[in-house]
């Protein structure tokens, strides 16, 4: 056996102990990165979320300066004046 090979119980078991110890910091690492990732994602998803509710007032807006009123469905025809 080579010098570094556990000799007794406790020599396994410390050993087994690190590479338990190991892992888990391995894994607690993984597992910040991919909350961190997930944070920003979904950040970014409720600001494009925000824009596109802007850009629908926005354009809504628009659509009443121009005098066009939306229908049922898609159909748009100009307002008239009575």
């Amino acid at each position: 056996m080579a010098e570094t090979d556990p000799k007794t119980v406790q020599d396994l078991t410390a050993v087994v102990q690190t590479l338990l110890q190991q892992m888990q910091d391995k894994f607690q690492t993984m597992s910040d990165q991919i909350i961190g990732r997930n944070i920003l994602f979904f950040n970014e998803l409720d600001d494009m979320s925000c824009r596109i509710d802007d850009l629908e007032k926005n354009i809504a807006d628009l659509m009443t300066q121009a005098g066009v009123e939306e229908l049922e469905g898609e159909n748009k025809t100009p307002a008239t004046n009575k």
